[in-house]
């Protein structure tokens, strides 16, 4: 039987974390790394689920029935598994034909990247299954894991782009960023996952009004895209990092690990986990081993 198909970018969003959800223009980036999901037709009404990490070892398994046009466990529930049968249900409450043809599914995800590395195993996963089922990849996640979205644009883009929710609606506009200091930036990973909705949850309950901060992010996401001079980058960074610190109470990655760095560091996505944007004159990475931090790797090997 022919096999299906989807491939969904991972992301980093380098400016705008916590206040892309209140409007503010963010700069983010699809990545090299993403996840692939293939679907192949089975005669049982049944999904049989395998998903395989970046180095070919099944980490997730199960199978589940679908019976009067509902998604339904077979065996023993996990969190996985309730949460890909929310999904499922939600997919169908969007496309009621989906699922509904008495055919069964053999479903593979395969990651090219960490499962603690944070560049989207949820959100590569929603855009491919809305592929898939034909439904708007945005409103999946929105009744799912919720969330900006702009882990979804990237998904769907091939350049760097500006994300900002508008009356409610994504916009969406690639943009070129390639700047002479491109070799001077380096991505970090902190060596712990950051669960984005406890991050968003922290933002929520500390935020202040956020007006005059998503004004100030607007400014410093375009300059930094317009940014020729590794200098003047490295100073939008520590204002960003200053300007979020205030908003959301939390000190800035810098000043907690790393205050001796000779270069700026910006925290991305969730503060507390997953990657930091790392400036240098000369490659890093035997400061950061010192610290205890092995993944260090360069912008040009990272975003697409």
């Amino acid at each position: 039987m022919k096999s299906k198909v989807f491939y969904s970018n991972g992301k980093l969003l380098i400016s705008g974390e916590y206040v892309v959800l209140d409007g503010a223009l963010s700069f983010a980036v699809p990545t090299k790394f993403g996840q692939s999901l293939t679907v192949e037709t089975i005669e049982h009404p049944k999904l049989i689920w395998n998903s395989i990490d970046n180095n070919g070892l099944t980490w997730f398994t199960s199978e589940f029935e679908i019976k009067n046009n509902r998604v339904l466990k077979l065996d023993q529930y996990d969190d996985i598994s309730k949460r890909l049968i929310q999904i499922f249900n939600t997919i169908r409450s969007l496309n009621p034909d989906f699922l509904n043809n008495n055919k069964g599914y053999k479903i593979t995800t395969k990651l090219d990247f960490a499962t603690n590395w944070g560049l989207g195993t949820s959100s590569t996963l929603i855009n491919n299954l809305a592929q898939w089922a034909g439904v708007d990849a945005y409103t999946l996640l929105e009744n799912s894991f919720g969330g900006s979205g702009y882990d979804i644009a990237c998904a769907q883009h091939h350049t760097p782009i500006t994300y900002q929710i508008k009356n409610g609606k994504p916009l969406v506009k690639p943009v070129e960023f390639a700047p002479d200091f491109i070799d001077n930036l380096y991505f970090v990973h902190l060596n712990k996952k950051q669960n984005s909705r406890e991050g968003i949850k922290h933002y929520k309950e500390n935020k202040q009004n956020s007006n005059y901060v998503i004004k100030e992010i607007n400014t410093i996401s375009l300059e930094m895209i317009k940014s020729n001079a590794l200098e003047d980058f490295e100073n939008l960074i520590t204002k960003h990092e200053y300007v979020i610190s205030k908003i959301t109470k939390q000190t800035p990655v810098k000043a907690m690990l790393f205050e001796d760095y000779p270069g700026s560091i910006k925290s991305l996505g969730a503060w507390g986990g997953d990657f930091v944007l790392a400036t240098s004159k000369s490659d890093p990475t035997e400061y950061f081993k010192r610290k205890g931090f092995e993944t260090v790797i360069p912008y040009k090997n990272m975003v697409l």
